[in-house]
């Protein structure tokens, strides 16, 4: 069901922070127009740390409602307390969202037994398929494959976004996992690397601007053809370097908001980009045909 490239969704905003449902939208209708294979709602890119719950369910609806069945619609319901990602998912589940996806409990550190028992909950109180997501570098807590194996046992866990950067980890996980368990990337620069080794594609930042070629480079890799796969690469390299020079997502909004997409609205403590990164992502854009001036 889920495959290629699939786009961590920004949620466009105002100057002031309020969110732009128009901007949002357009953006959906852009992402299916250049053959994005599927819709993050509400992950880390599109702010979830600072959206309250009613605006996150919000916007998941929206996602949902717009995108009409035209492609799979993830919504992101990660949370670091448990009770609390069973409401999202819950909520995920009755908006009509194809599948959550989940990001370790953060800041709080839980063992490798509390991430099994996190997972094995949320799971077990909400029929909908889930998608675990490891990304040490900003929870400060790695889902070890041990563990994501015990997981993957459970019917509905279907898969895991892989963002340690670490490639080796696709074939650990293979010879661990249920066979039907689907490994994506959560790093943009090593995803013709992470799909050539067997991973079915990316749950992706730099889509979010280059999501033509984010798509025809990840159906390169899937068909095999890396000779192609990576020639596209090549063109998006300084993308996925300069999207991030500040936290994500604050460069990609400006990307976005340079090419025309979205408005510049961030929430604090997320701040506009710094203007001395302004010509490097700038000329990323230009270098992955996105931006003409």
């Amino acid at each position: 069901m889920l495959s290629g490239s699939m786009v961590a969704l920004v949620t466009p905003m105002r100057a002031d922070g309020s969110i732009d449902s128009h901007s949002l939208r357009d953006l959906i209708d852009f992402h299916i127009h250049s053959g994005t294979d599927a819709i993050v709602a509400v992950g880390t890119t599109g702010e979830s740390a600072t959206l309250d719950v009613e605006e996150h369910c919000d916007v998941i609806r929206q996602v949902v409602e717009h995108v009409a069945g035209r492609v799979p619609v993830i919504a992101g319901t990660g949370a670091n307390s448990t009770s609390e990602a069973i409401e999202l998912t819950e909520y995920a589940k009755q908006l009509n969202a194809d599948a959550a996806l989940l990001v370790t409990p953060y800041y709080n550190k839980p063992t490798q037994e509390g991430l099994y028992q996190h997972y094995k909950a949320i799971a077990q109180a909400v029929d909908i398929p889930q998608i675990l997501y490891n990304v040490p570098s900003r929870t400060a807590c790695d889902l070890l494959p041990e563990t994501v194996a015990r997981l993957s046992k459970i019917d509905n866990i279907i898969g895991i976004k892989e963002a340690t950067g670490d490639v080796s980890r696709v074939k650990q996980l293979q010879s661990l996992c249920a066979d039907d368990f689907e490994l994506y990337t959560g790093e943009d620069a090593n995803t013709v690397d992470f799909i050539l080794a067997g991973g079915r594609g990316v749950i992706s930042v730099t889509a979010n601007v280059a999501a033509a070629a984010m798509h025809t480079m990840c159906q390169a890799a899937l068909n095999g053809d890396e000779s192609k796969a990576r020639a596209i690469n090549e063109t998006l390299t300084p993308l996925h370097r300069t999207l991030f020079v500040e936290s994500n997502p604050i460069p990609v909004k400006w990307a976005l908001n340079e090419m025309g997409l979205i408005p510049p609205g961030i929430r604090l403590p997320m701040t506009v980009l710094s203007e001395q990164h302004h010509a490097a992502v700038r000329q990323a854009l230009r270098t992955a045909g996105v931006l003409n001036h």
